[in-house]
């Protein structure tokens, strides 16, 4: 283990562990400090540490899977920890069951294969993510459709970005009756060069405006085409 200051930091409950450095890993490490969340990272590759080690408040080279160097960094009872591990399933699984012996009070962690993730499942992980399967899945959707952006959630529900539909150009909401077309909720209206708005029934649509709407996935799904 290494680190210019590798002693135990007592953690605030906004506090992040990332395990695994990788391009995954990074960028969540990278995104949770721009969004002001303190962050620990870690990493067993040297060089994946030094190219972190200006970028990150903290920065450690270690084996998360010993769960005794895992206590000297005071991960025990930390409030959350990022598992960003692909490459080496076993070193993933057993990080994970480190953690949890830490009593680590959330654990997400990434999965490479549906098997994968039932075993970090079974072994303690609270969130299993699969950020390949999930951004493949998006992009289809984008591709096979109108819309901008979409993210789809576990309960069938998703939220898109959306060109407005071109004969609702100048109409109200209420007067374009998406939802009784569609069975989507327009969320929001978007025009070039200005702010998101929360749509309202009388809200008009401007041409050329995006539109965020919101429903179930097979609803948003056929708005987009």
């Amino acid at each position: 283990m290494s680190d210019e200051d590798a002693s135990p930091v007592a953690p605030d409950d906004d506090s992040v562990v990332v395990v695994g450095l990788g391009r995954f890993g990074g960028q969540v490490a990278l995104s949770l400090q721009r969004l002001g969340h303190p962050v620990l990272g870690i990493d067993d590759h040297p060089k994946r540490v030094h190219r972190f080690a200006d970028r990150l408040p903290r920065v450690v080279e270690a084996d998360s899977t010993d769960e005794q160097v895992l206590r000297q960094l005071g991960l025990t009872g930390h409030p959350c920890a990022v598992v960003a591990i692909g490459s080496d399933i076993e070193a993933s699984v057993l990080t994970v069951v480190a953690l949890t012996e830490l009593g680590v009070r959330e654990i997400w962690a990434k999965a490479v294969t549906a098997k994968h993730g039932r075993i970090l499942g079974s072994v303690g992980a609270h969130h299993v993510i699969f950020p390949e399967a999930a951004m493949g899945d998006r992009v289809a959707h984008l591709l096979a459709s109108r819309m901008l952006d979409f993210i789809e959630f576990d309960d069938g529900f998703a939220i898109a970005k959306v060109c407005a539909p071109a004969d609702t150009a100048g109409r109200t909401l209420a007067e374009s009756r998406l939802r009784q077309r569609y069975g989507i909720t327009v969320v929001g209206i978007k025009e070039r060069d200005q702010h998101l708005r929360y749509a309202r029934p009388d809200s008009t649509i401007p041409p050329d405006a995006l539109l965020i709407v919101a429903g179930s996935t097979a609803e948003v799904q056929q708005f987009g085409r």
